[in-house]
């Protein structure tokens, strides 16, 4: 089954992002997955993903190779001191671009505050990872295990397109549920849940116009470095 958070109006009509920090407690949709659907209103919307389109013409979009040989549907960009990237030798955290061997885009204001809000008071984050998905692009269950401390969350916001997102738990086989994550929804994986694996089965194309050219974009705020 796959949940549907629009449905519910009243959520929707209550979540600006004050009146729904306010008035709404995040649904707890496993122990450590909690999803704030709407926290974001659309200005807010708007003004990332102008960031995230300035920011890539100085850290390009790139279609990662993997060490099977496959490039990624997903194209990745990020902002802040770490980026992540992937070729034939593995994935892994990097402080440059790897085409341009620039350093990242500095973080924006908002994530900084949205991050001490949802993710922890007392210690930023150090790389927010830019997934842009188009089409048919897809991620597979993964685990974010490459950072130096699990007892950070992973801050996950969705923007543009409607995404099918799929968790499961800390072993691969574990069962599995899906719900859908909009535009303007923003989740974190923390605690029993820091390390689930997890993933995007598809996108639904169309079914919101906020992304020039259509897609979604998913902005995750880690901390990926040790304290």
């Amino acid at each position: 089954m796959i949940v549907d958070f629009v449905k519910d109006s009243r959520i929707r009509q209550a979540a600006t992002a004050t009146e729904f920090w306010m008035m709404f407690k995040p649904l707890a949709v496993t122990p450590g997955f909690d999803v704030w659907p709407g926290f974001l209103d659309l200005p807010a919307q708007r003004a990332l993903v102008d960031a995230v389109f300035a920011a890539a013409e100085q850290a390009p979009f790139s279609n990662y190779g993997t060490a099977y040989g496959k490039a990624m549907s997903v194209a990745m960009t990020a902002f802040g001191p770490l980026g992540w990237t992937s070729d034939a030798s593995g994935y892994r955290y990097a402080d440059r671009h790897p085409g341009t061997g620039r350093p990242w885009p500095e973080m924006p204001s908002a994530l900084l505050d949205l991050w001490k809000r949802l993710g922890d008071t007392d210690t930023p984050p150090d790389s927010c990872l830019v997934n842009l998905y188009r089409d048919s692009a897809r991620m597979g269950l993964h685990q974010d295990r490459d950072e130096a401390d699990p007892r950070f969350p992973v801050l996950s916001i969705s923007l543009g397109d409607t995404a099918v997102f799929r968790i499961g738990g800390l072993n691969r086989k574990d069962p599995t549920r899906s719900l859908k994550l909009s535009s303007g929804d923003v989740c974190r994986l923390s605690g029993p849940a820091r390390l689930a694996f997890h993933g995007v089965d598809r996108i639904q194309p169309g079914s919101s116009s906020l992304v020039p050219g259509g897609g979604r974009i998913n902005l995750t705020l880690r901390k990926a470095w040790p304290v």
